[in-house]
């Protein structure tokens, strides 16, 4: 039986629908500041489908889209030997268009606009902050949703008055999914800098769906190369793609299409950093009783 096409084809993931559900299959393009490359990351989308099916596998008491990373689970003709380590199969849900972010750090987007206005997502922060220090309690930052161009990131007060219904559980999910996450990587020597959650509603609940807490949609950095980085006044090394972002940055590029090519150290330093976090994670083993 041939396998069908995509019924949507995604930065950086392929979708397949199978009747009530999907089968998500991870690849390794690689996109960075919403421009996909042309160079691949050899082996990034089995790191990535390994990590969320892990997240999602301690994940007992909050509702998720999450079926089976096990081929053999797979109806035919999707357990195929190419699907096989690199797809999830899960609920078929409707997607809610905001993407949920939560920051611990000031870092990235969310750094600039404080350079530029001494605010994050619209709300004032004290000043005198520096890149990369920890904020007083994670901060919910929505952005809008945008499958072909750059995200909108938006205020909370403004992602409330777009969608009124759903938004405090939103943000209570997210931060409360953040909180269990941080607290679980810091006994293994990792802070979460940020990261980035979606939601989806299979007959009016709520669910977590998409890819969790992987080096493709968070930023995480080891506690003792993030104080020594501190110290130093140095860039803070995280396991994530940020090695892509600062090489692009650092080459002058505007951030549209098309995106440059990448040098060979860069994809190896990024292929390391990806398995060194995978590591990381696999080992743990509980989020606690509120997961």
């Amino acid at each position: 039986m041939a396998i069908p096409s995509p019924q949507y084809r995604g930065k950086v993931r392929d979708v397949y629908s199978i009747e009530d559900k999907m089968l998500l299959v991870s690849s390794d393009r690689l996109s960075a500041f919403d421009v996909v490359f042309g160079d691949l990351i050899p082996g990034k989308g089995k790191v990535l489908n390994r990590i969320s099916a892990h997240w999602f596998s301690l994940l007992q008491k909050i509702p998720h889209h999450f079926l089976s990373a096990e081929s053999k689970d797979f109806p035919a003709p999707f357990n195929a030997p190419e699907f096989e380590g690199r797809a999830s199969l899960v609920k078929r849900t409707e997607r809610i268009d905001f993407e949920c972010v939560v920051r611990g750090f000031l870092m990235g987007s969310g750094y600039k606009e404080y350079e530029a206005s001494q605010t994050l997502a619209g709300e004032k922060l004290s000043s005198g902050l520096s890149k990369g220090d920890k904020l007083t309690e994670p901060a919910f930052t929505p952005a809008v949703k945008n499958d072909t161009g750059h995200d909108e990131n938006i205020s909370y007060a403004a992602m409330l008055q777009r969608l009124p219904s759903w938004s405090p559980l939103l943000k209570e999910s997210s931060l409360a999914l953040f909180s269990l996450a941080s607290k679980a990587l810091e006994t293994k020597g990792v802070y979460l800098l940020d990261t980035k959650f979606e939601f989806g509603l299979l007959e009016g609940e709520l669910l977590l769906i998409d890819e969790i807490l992987t080096p493709d949609s968070s930023r995480f950095v080891e506690i003792e190369a993030y104080e020594k980085a501190l110290r130093e006044k140095k860039e803070i090394p995280t396991m994530d793609k940020q090695i892509i972002r600062d090489y692009v940055e650092s080459i002058g590029w505007n951030k549209r299409a098309p995106a440059p090519k990448l040098p060979d150290e860069i994809i190896r330093k990024t292929q390391a950093q990806y398995k060194k976090i995978e590591d990381i994670i696999l080992s743990i083993t509980t989020l606690g009783d509120s997961a």
